[in-house]
């Protein structure tokens, strides 16, 4: 068959095809050779019908579109064999049609391997900042500690803010009962914001015993559709108003929650752990900046096909994440008013983002030859047996290729990481603590926000749609963005 090639825009080739009439009879012989026994013709059984005999029963073209279609496999077949081009998957087939001489004619798009035109990478300037922890930062977390210590108490006094009050509640909408709108024995925080505006303020002075109509109105962005903007009452029964009593932080409370016996040892555990989980932050922000910074310095064009290929991807792991959680993603869609593709279009910009980090750092890995050497994989598995109280045998015996290639890509990603910090070692930055309440603050210009970049593929943090939330059943309930 005979074929032209035109460069479009996007890493995408035109083939614009023509098989000669001699070529397309051939494919129809081919094509009634696979399909001949899904015809019945009276006479014959299934599969022994003569080809014309077929053709006179069902009409002339009965075999085109299989024949075309044979057709249309051997020139995508010959076009992956051909390296000329670096082929990446088929953006469409088009423009089907027969030709004068009795020929066939079609065009296929190829999405091409895209091309990258790496920046600067080595020395970009990017400086690590390392948070200070305070003595407020290891307050807040022993106190954070003390909270789960805390105890509920009933108590006889009105409902307070802050205060915690035991419901059965059944809401309904002109008269009529919704699903989701009934709980029996929840426990809800006064103050806590976990309801619609307004339905937890109707519930402070409220004692235990007492029965109270609450009349709310959904947000207009609610997502029940069915309930945006819609006026509710709740009839809510409190069954009892429960005080939060927290244990003093002293030794006792020290020994109770952990292994030191004296609150100094605790605070001084304290400290070290989160200035440990502060390095940790430090050097994760670190290597976000600065895959961002060489991401943005370098050119990627590429193929829609690509994104596409990456947004099913990103589609398949969120409702994988659904499923876990016990929800099916038809159901979800409904639930947040949205269709499988517009769900697609919003996860587009961060499937091209993910996209261009893994080609630009993919073409670094090429240029810089940044390789596995022997023994680093076997040195990876040895760490999982460690790790997993098993020998590296027992270990290799659970290994598929699937989880020997994750292995393999993270060694690699760490090498690069580790290559990319040493050719851009940058001055320390120190963020300084916040100044005491009452000192004096110099005024200072806010610099503008800036996002931040994952440092490779396995390290991408999924921007989930902004219109996404949780697909809980329709209680008055606010619903979190997910």
């Amino acid at each position: 068959m005979n074929y032209t090639v035109e460069q479009l825009e996007k890493r995408l080739a035109k083939f614009s095809y023509t098989a000669t009439a001699e070529e397309f009879n051939k494919a129809v012989d081919v094509a009634y050779g696979k399909t001949k026994h899904k015809y019945n013709v009276p006479g014959f059984r299934k599969g022994k019908a003569p080809k014309k005999v077929i053709e006179g029963m069902y009409g002339a073209g009965v075999f085109f579109s299989d024949a075309v279609n044979q057709l249309i496999d051997d020139s995508l077949l010959e076009l992956e064999k051909n390296e000329e081009y670096g082929f990446i998957a088929v953006d469409s087939v088009t423009d089907v049609d027969m030709t004068e001489d009795g020929g066939v004619k079609y065009v296929i798009v190829m999405a091409l391997k895209p091309l990258v035109k790496l920046g600067e990478y080595k020395n970009v300037g990017v400086a690590k900042k390392e948070e200070k922890v305070t003595a407020k930062q290891v307050d807040e977390f022993i106190a954070a500690e003390q909270a789960k210590q805390a105890r509920f108490v009933d108590v006889e006094a009105a409902a307070e803010k802050g205060n915690t009050v035991l419901i059965d509640y059944s809401g309904t909408v002109d008269g009529v009962k919704f699903d989701g709108g009934a709980a029996q024995d929840y426990e809800l925080e006064l103050g806590s914001g976990t309801f619609i505006p307004g339905f937890e303020d109707q519930l402070i002075g409220a004692k235990a015993g007492e029965q109270k109509d609450v009349k709310v109105t959904f947000p207009e962005e609610y997502p029940a559709k069915e309930l945006a903007g819609k006026e509710a009452i709740f009839a809510c029964t409190v069954k009892a108003v429960r005080v939060k009593e927290l244990p003093a932080i002293d030794d006792e409370f020290v020994k109770d929650i952990s292994e030191f016996d004296t609150l100094a040892e605790y605070k001084a555990d304290v400290k070290k752990r989160l200035v440990e989980e502060a390095k940790r932050k430090a050097e994760r922000e670190y290597e976000d900046a600065l895959v961002e910074k060489i991401v943005d310095a370098s050119e990627v064009e590429i193929a829609d096909a690509m994104i596409n290929e990456e947004v099913e991807y990103m589609l398949h792991d969120f409702e994988h994440r659904l499923a876990h959680q016990g929800l099916r993603f038809d159901d979800y869609l409904k639930y947040v008013g949205m269709t499988k593709e517009q769900v697609a279009e919003e996860y587009k910009p961060q499937a091209e983002k993910t996209v261009k980090v893994r080609l630009v750092m993919e073409e670094i890995v090429k240029t810089e030859n940044i390789g596995i050497e022997d023994g680093e994989i076997d040195a990876r598995i040895e760490k999982l047996a460690e790790e997993s109280s098993r020998t590296v045998e027992e270990v290799k015996k659970t290994l598929n290729q699937e989880y020997v290639n994750y292995i393999v890509n993270s060694v690699l990603s760490e090498k690069l990481m580790n290559f990319l910090k040493a050719a851009n070692e940058g001055v320390v930055e120190e963020k300084k603590p916040a100044k005491a309440d009452g000192e004096k603050k110099p005024a200072a210009k806010k610099p503008a926000a800036k996002k931040t970049a994952a440092a490779d593929d396995t390290k991408t943090e999924e921007k989930k749609p902004a219109a996404k939330k949780s697909a809980k059943s329709a209680e008055p309930k606010q619903a979190d963005a997910e």
